[in-house]
């Protein structure tokens, strides 16, 4: 027959081993987060230096190219315009569609129930 110190020391071994369980999960999840961090930000560094890399690559090609006769690329040779023209852009249009409304919709103030 359960006593009230049974009732009391049972509850209290339960709640005991729940809070132990929940510190080592928590701790556990925590290092397992940590961890994804740590290979995600390795990821980001190797992706940045590999970008990195073939920007300075593409840079250096891009000085020994220029060296180089452009007669057989004329659009490698306008690419180094050294003044290129700049086009206007166009004016916007303020001509509505026929889909769009001539004034905008205003809700009505008041009861809507009424």
């Amino acid at each position: 027959m359960n006593t009230i110190r049974s009732t009391w020391l049972g509850w209290g071994a339960l709640c005991i081993a729940g809070g132990g369980s929940y510190y080592f999960a928590k701790r556990s999840i925590n290092a397992d987060r940590a961890s994804r961090h740590e290979a995600d930000m390795r990821r980001k560094r190797m992706t940045e230096q590999l970008e990195f890399n073939a920007m300075h690559e593409t840079a250096t090609k891009k000085t020994q190219h220029r060296a180089t006769d452009h007669a057989a690329s004329p659009s490698g040779e306008a690419s180094e315009d050294p003044a290129p023209t700049e086009h206007r852009l166009a004016p916007e249009k303020t001509s509505k569609s026929k889909y769009e409304p001539k004034e905008l919709y205003r809700a009505k103030k008041g009861d809507r129930f009424s």
